[in-house]
């Protein structure tokens, strides 16, 4: 499975969002490749899930992956909760 976060510019919330992605994941045993990125960069990658804020996901609509809204990169509640609804039973 492929996973991408994304933020603005794609280094620094994207990357603290990869991380706890990461340990969301793992959490529930579920085996993922995840990748930090800005919008632009993420539009244009071949990707199961994209997690971002709602903000950003309107400029990647139209993409194959599934959208994730996350919109605390920090609170690994919400990941968590989001990550069970849309990714369990995949």
């Amino acid at each position: 499975m492929k996973v991408l976060t994304v933020c603005g510019l794609g280094q620094g919330t994207s990357l603290i969002l990869k991380m706890n992605v990461e340990q969301a994941l793992t959490d529930i045993g579920i085996r993922a490749d995840v990748e930090h990125m800005d919008v632009s960069t993420a539009s244009s990658m071949d990707a199961d899930y994209i997690i971002t804020s709602n903000e950003l996901a309107e400029g990647l609509q139209g993409h194959k992956a599934k959208i994730v809204i996350v919109n605390n990169y920090f609170d690994m509640d919400e990941i968590n909760e989001a990550i069970k609804e849309n990714m369990e039973a995949s």
